[in-house]
């Protein structure tokens, strides 16, 4: 006899399970692919650290400008769809990113960032509303798990961006590269998610789904946990490599090594989470977890030695982990809604991700990298306070 969980087989949910985790570990790569060598892109297109934070911006707009019709997307085509749509988008904007960085010219550069933000932020959506789908048949935590998918994507290229530092090996090669290969692993790995049937059965969804999660501050406070959250990881992802160069005098490789340090602690983190979410729950973990990341970005701008300034990166990946999935989650809680209240939560905090790299890039112009990146620590105040929201409903699904 046929083993269901939530009405669908075990065995399809294993192989979504693993369809999902692929999805979110080949995100993290590229993501990954380029941010660990940021100071080699600056350099290679003579940029000034302002102008890096509005190179950033490129890749942050693109995702911020495609993310409200990422859940429509979602809705009409289908999760598997649009991760694959996504992953092929990203794959011919690295390629023209690597172009601009063959050629030392900025603006197919930015183009290419603006397209691959784009497919980031339509594959990001796709994957998160898929793996909370599995979550919910499972009955038990998944989405720190699937997170920490792609913090160990980003931890390969952080991984990949110190090696082919040390060897020399040109960024553009290495970007382009991951370009290639990230939609083809994509197209096997959708093939493994549930049907769409299982996904949306024959029920059809309001139409005003969306415009309804906008307006329930529930849902929007949850935005703004994962926004701050989404700032503090995010800023360190596009930072953290130039301020160990830049602030802390370093080379290159320790500069790769200190963004490879702190997704590796994100990656723990999120390994972990599960069991401290269902053995605490979530407000408990998250404001321990938020003071660790604030003690961790204090070392990294303040300490002299390099081995503490590498703690500090250590304690703040690990501390900023568990932000974004929980808030997938929380966005979550209630299966008729999860997708439509998942991108509003994405569109709120992705403007982190819009926000963040111009105004440190801008800070750092005129106080420096290491006094710039204080700026997180207001964001992890607010996610401090506003941690409570993340609590489960009255009458919460089992996880």
């Amino acid at each position: 006899m046929t083993e269901l969980v939530g009405g669908t087989r075990v065995d399809a949910l294993a192989r979504a399970r693993n369809g999902v985790l692929a999805a979110f570990a080949a995100n993290g790569l590229c993501f990954a692919s380029w941010l660990s060598r940021a100071p080699q892109a600056r350099d290679a297109l003579s940029l000034s650290a302002a102008q890096l934070g509005l190179l950033l911006l490129c890749l942050s707009g693109g995702a911020c400008l495609a993310l409200p019709a990422s859940g429509p997307a979602v809705h009409r085509w289908g999760a598997a769809r649009v991760v694959l749509i996504g992953s092929i988008l990203v794959g011919l904007g690295l390629l023209g990113f690597a172009a601009g960085l063959a050629a030392g010219t900025v603006w197919p550069a930015a183009v290419g960032l603006v397209l691959t933000g784009i497919g980031m932020s339509n594959w990001d959506v796709a994957m998160n509303v898929a793996g909370a789908d599995v979550e919910r048949r499972r009955g038990r935590s998944l989405m720190p798990r699937l997170h920490a998918g792609f913090s160990l994507g980003t931890v390969a290229g952080g991984g990949v961006g110190a090696l082919l530092a040390a060897w020399l090996v040109p960024l553009a090669i290495q970007v382009a590269v991951v370009a290639v290969l990230a939609p083809v692993a994509m197209a096997f790995a959708v093939r493994l998610f549930l049907p769409e049937e299982a996904h949306e059965p024959d029920q059809p969804r309001p139409k005003g789904d969306a415009l309804r999660a906008w307006r329930e501050p529930r849902t929007l406070l949850i935005g703004l946990l994962t926004l701050c959250a989404a700032f503090a990881e995010g800023s360190a992802n596009d930072w953290l490599a130039v301020a160990l160069v830049d602030g802390h005098q370093t080379s290159a490789v320790v500069g790769a090594l200190g963004f490879g340090v702190f997704v590796t602690a994100m990656t723990i983190g999120r390994l972990a989470g599960g069991a401290l979410l269902d053995r605490f729950g979530r407000v408990v973990v998250l404001r321990g977890l938020l003071a660790v990341a604030l003690v961790g970005l204090l070392l990294v701008a303040f300490a002299s030695s390099i081995v503490w300034v590498l703690v500090g990166a250590t304690l703040w990946g690990f501390g900023a982990s568990l932000g974004f999935p929980v808030g997938m989650s929380a966005a979550s809680d209630e299966p008729k809604l999860a997708a439509a209240r998942v991108g509003v939560v994405s569109s709120v905090a992705y403007t982190a991700f819009l926000a963040g790299p111009p105004l440190i890039g801008l800070l750092a112009e005129h106080s420096g990298i290491l006094h710039a990146l204080l700026v997180v620590l207001g964001a992890l105040v607010v996610a401090l306070l506003v941690t409570g929201v993340a609590r489960p409903p009255a009458a919460p699904e089992a996880r």
